[in-house]
Parts: C-alpha cells; structure tokens; sequence
C-alpha cells in the first residue's frame, strides 16, 4: 500500500469488478472514487484528493488551490476536515469543473476587470473540457469574443459555455424535436429558447447560452436559421449519446457506411494474418520440439547392417546416444529447416482457413451449425493435405 501511496499507481480491482462497475449508470463517479480512496477505507481523504490531483496535472496546467473556499465547503476546514463519503465525493466531483474554470478565469483575470484574451479562455476551455468538443468547435473557441463588445471574453461568456456543453445531451434532443416540427427542419434562436422552456418546464437556457450554441453552429454560414447538419459540427460524434444518433445526412450516412466497410475488410485481413502467424508459430515451434524424436524414429526405421542379425542401433536411447557422441547435440537437429518449412505453413493455413470458414457461417452470437463446422473442418484439412505434398517432397530431397 505504501508503494501505491508513493508512486500514484493504483491497482483498482479485478476485470470482472470493473465490466460490472462500467455497466452501472454512475460508473464515471465511482471508478473516480475507487481510484482516490487510496487506502480503501470507503472515503476519500483531502490529502490524497489533492496529492493525486497535483501528480497527474501537466507542467503547463493552470494553478489551482485545494485550500479554497469552494473545496473548504465540502472537506471542512484545516482544523476541522473531515473524510469524503462516496455521496460527497461524486458530489464534489460534479462542481470540480466549475471551480477550475472560476479560478483559472480569475487568474487570468489580473486587472480585475472581469474579462480575459480569447487566447486565455481556449487555454481554460482546453485543460478543462477538451475530450466534450469537437474539432471545429476547438478550432474556434477564439471568436467567442464575437458575441458581446469589445475582443474580449467577459466570465459570463465563460460560464454561458461551460452550461452549453454541460448540458449538450440535452441540447441535443432539444434540437431534434424543434426542428421535427419545423417545416423546412431548420430552427431560429428563439424557437430553440421555446422548445427548451416546453420540455424542461422551465427556462433551463439563458438567452446568452442560445447565442453562444447558434454562433458556433453558424461559423461556416451565417443564418438566423440553423437545421441538424449546422448544430453537427458543434458535437463530437464519440461524445454522442447513442439515443440520438441522427445528425448526419443521408450521403454522409452512406460515406459512414462504406467507411465502415472498408474498415471491417482491412480488420479481417489483419485479424487473418494475425491467426497465419500465430499458426506458423506454434507448428514449428511443435516440430522443432519433437524433432529429436522424429529423428531417432526415423534412424531406427531406416538403419542398415552388412550382416544379419546385427543392427547399428540396439533401441531408441542407444541411437540418440549415438548421434550425440558422433555428431554432437546438433546432429538431433540435422535437417530440422525443411521439417520447419513444411510444418510451420501447414498448421497456419489449416487453422486460418478453418477460422475462415467458420466465421464466415457463425452467427452474430458466435453459434454455428453443424454441417457448416464440418465444412470447416473439411475446408481446413484439404488445404492441409495440399501444403503436405510440399512437406514430403522436402523430407526426401533432404533426408536427415
């Protein structure tokens, strides 16, 4: 435990453990508890909450104070801190965000003025909420300035947007149904604030977080109406709820599809030629084991004498002797090479073939029917009987 402590690596639990942990609907909170309750006590303590945080920032992150009156709030004071329970800890865990994006603004913020440079607030929005974003909109944080006077960004600004991305699944379904029951499938700013207001009963979207969402879903053309394939660009497709998985077009539905395709083509000739290699390797490594062996055999079948009753090798162990004391311990592998040429392939296009055809049979589920594992089978030693004409004519023209 104290090595863990020292060094930061934490063995959470076994993989059955975390494929149930991943399946729970608060998995994010509580994998993020297990990994700062370093002594598994069931709470979180201040210091490694804050010894951790401070291990796995970047050189360049921006400051942040764990003494705080925000982190007091939920630890206690330095007299009187107390241990997190998992409730609090997921609790805190959720404000975290917001607390280092109303210090980073503020240290930013030197002159008091309540503004910072649009380069700054990329800084903040970078360290912060990157892995949310998509490309175009990291591209672009920059002309938030664009949304108020001036060319600077003032902390609503900054807080408008952290709302905007905290909430774009929801942002997301909102548009779906606005623009559903528009004529055209396109929606202003305004329609967006009354479908918000419709579904969540009350004014959950302030009209400076609207402005915010249409001015980067209008980047590439200025409209006071905006369809599905405007907002699109504002989301990360891998940050997507599944749900609500519609935004692209048709055309870019069927590029997704043949994408997809060639994807799965090249995965199954990689995964093909992984099964061939592994093939190879395990035959020859097979053969090269027990090639002293087949060797001995075959002396001893092949074995001579000019007078009846008299043989060069009296058994087995006499013969391996033999060769030992004549040859040396290499002579077990006299001829080895050919054996491995003709093993090695032979085992590799008798498994991969087999992972073929059946694959291609198989089920989603992996179930396959019968005569279609026989036919498999089949398919599997045919090629193996046409690779062994190879082999024999090797282990002649090379005899050990």
């Amino acid at each position: 435990m104290a090595d863990r402590r020292n060094t930061g690596k934490i063995n959470l639990f076994d993989w059955g453990t975390f494929e149930n942990l991943l399946a729970k609907p608060d998995a994010e909170y509580e994998i993020a508890f297990r990994l700062f309750d370093v002594d598994q006590t069931g709470t979180v303590k201040y210091d490694d909450l804050k010894k951790l945080y401070e291990m796995n920032k970047g050189p360049d992150s921006i400051p942040f104070d764990w003494n705080c009156e925000w982190a007091t709030l939920y630890s206690g004071g330095k007299k009187r801190r107390h241990d997190l329970t998992y409730p609090q800890f997921s609790q805190m865990l959720r404000g975290l965000q917001g607390e280092r994006i109303r210090q980073a603004f503020h240290y930013f913020d030197k002159d008091g003025d309540g503004y910072i440079e649009p380069e700054q607030f990329q800084r903040i929005i970078l360290q912060t909420a990157r892995h949310k974003l998509s490309d175009h909109l990291l591209e672009n944080l920059h002309t938030l300035c664009n949304i108020s006077t001036g060319s600077k960004i003032s902390y609503a600004n900054v807080r408008a947007f952290q709302n905007i991305i905290r909430e774009m699944d929801l942002v997301e379904m909102i548009i779906r149904q606005a623009t559903a029951q528009s004529t055209d499938g396109k929606i202003t700013r305004t329609e967006f604030l009354n479908e918000a207001a419709r579904i969540t009963r009350f004014s959950l979207f302030t009209p400076m977080e609207a402005d915010i969402l249409f001015h980067f879903a209008s980047l590439d053309e200025p409209s006071g109406r905006l369809g599905l394939s405007d907002f699109a660009k504002v989301l990360d497709a891998s940050w997507r709820n599944p749900l609500y998985n519609a935004f692209a077009e048709v055309g870019s539905a069927s590029v997704a599809k043949a994408k997809t395709t060639g994807q799965n083509f090249l995965h199954n000739v990689l995964e093909s030629a992984h099964h061939f290699a592994l093939g190879s390797l395990a035959g020859a490594f097979g053969a090269f084991m027990v090639y002293p062996i087949d060797l001995v055999k075959t002396r001893m079948q092949n074995q001579r004498s000019s007078r009846v009753g008299e043989m060069l090798y009296k058994n087995s162990l006499d013969c391996a002797k033999k060769v030992i004391r004549n040859e040396g311990f290499k002579g077990l592998y006299s001829g080895v090479l050919p054996q491995l040429v003709g093993v090695a392939p032979e085992k590799a296009i008798k498994l991969t073939v087999n992972d073929l055809v059946r694959g291609h049979f198989s089920g989603k589920d992996g179930s396959i029917r019968i005569p279609h594992e026989i036919l498999a089978g089949g398919s599997a030693g045919a090629c193996q009987v046409v690779r062994c004409s190879l082999h024999l004519h090797l282990l002649f023209t090379h005899p050990r």
